[in-house]
């Protein structure tokens, strides 16, 4: 991870891969890069915990790891696809979010996803957007300052190393030259732009994925590998006549809040469907407030969450 920071600051885009127990040695250096406002990928292919746990079978309980790992107020941006062509795509669209807001942005996985085989076709070159952060002009030099902005959700154009910019790097807070500062007003700033850099770009950073969700009763709510269940369940329940639909988050952090807050007035439960104890469905309950009936399908066996898991709650709400 440090590696990968040093060769950021460089210049270069870069990133590493890991799984849950690597995933947590990193994050110390996650914070870093955050606060620093360093750009870079971290792929987390997930799998059962706490500690080795499982080495090589799926789990889905990084979600809050991925958000509150390091310690400090910090928000992260984290992206979880679904299936290879998903795996493709995210990463291209991790790293346009990581060089375009300066921040550390997570690709959350899973084992299932990360052992799949299956055909895509691939983009022909230069049909896809690929952003570059932005770099100060070179007569800029003189009176350049590193982390000057003007409005709260603005990202500082900073320099490659070495470029000739003298730009300062600490893991302390800092002010706009980017030495160490403890001013409460600096403080404040610096930490209520990092948040505001993201919150402001919502919903162009939240992705999701929607199956018949327009007259649905019944929402099926999933990410990554569950997703595959949930979509296979819509289909089976569609033809025979029940109105379920499914919402597959792409984006698990910031949380699409907006999504679920715009809803269509049929829908009267969700039922959330995670390989963990229970923890997107947390912040689904908060947006919903009581609105909805939540229901969870929790999975924590180191197995998938099959299409019989999801039917029999279906049969319960009846």
């Amino acid at each position: 991870m440090a590696a990968v920071l040093g060769a950021s600051l460089a210049g270069q885009k870069a990133m590493t891969a890991t799984s849950g127990p690597g995933f947590s040695l990193k994050q110390e250096l996650i914070g870093f890069a955050a606060l620093c406002e360093i750009p870079c990928v971290i792929v987390n292919v997930q799998r059962g915990g706490p500690s080795t746990g499982l080495p090589t079978s799926p789990a889905q309980a990084d979600v809050m790891q991925c958000k509150w790992g390091s310690h400090g107020d910090y928000p992260m941006v984290v992206l979880a696809p679904s299936s290879v062509k998903e795996t493709y795509y995210l990463t291209i669209q991790a790293f346009n979010l990581a060089e375009k807001l300066r921040t550390p942005v997570i690709l959350l996985s899973d084992e299932i996803v990360g052992h799949l085989y299956e055909r895509i076709n691939l983009p022909e070159p230069g049909s896809l957007e690929v952003l570059s952060r932005k770099r100060p002009k070179p007569d800029r030099n003189q009176h350049y300052v590193p982390f000057r902005t003007t409005r709260p959700g603005d990202i500082p154009v900073i320099p490659d190393v070495g470029t000739g910019f003298h730009c300062h790097t600490t893991g302390l807070i800092h002010d706009e030259t980017g030495f160490p500062t403890i001013e409460p007003e600096n403080v404040s700033a610096l930490i209520d732009r990092l948040h505001e850099k993201i919150e402001s770009r919502k919903e162009e950073i939240c992705l999701v994925e929607k199956r018949k969700t327009e007259d649905a009763q019944v929402l099926l709510c999933s990410f990554g590998a569950s997703s595959r269940t949930c979509f296979q369940v819509v289909s089976d329940m569609r033809s025979k006549g029940k109105r379920v639909g499914a919402i597959s988050l792409k984006t698990l952090w910031p949380f699409p809040d907006h999504v679920f807050r715009q809803l269509p007035q049929s829908v009267r439960s969700i039922i959330v469907c995670e390989m963990n104890k229970g923890q997107i469905i947390r912040e689904i309950e908060r947006i919903c407030c009581g609105k909805y009936k939540v229901i969870g399908v929790n999975n924590c066996s180191g197995q998938m969450i099959g299409p019989g898991e999801i039917v029999r709650t279906l049969d319960w709400l009846k």
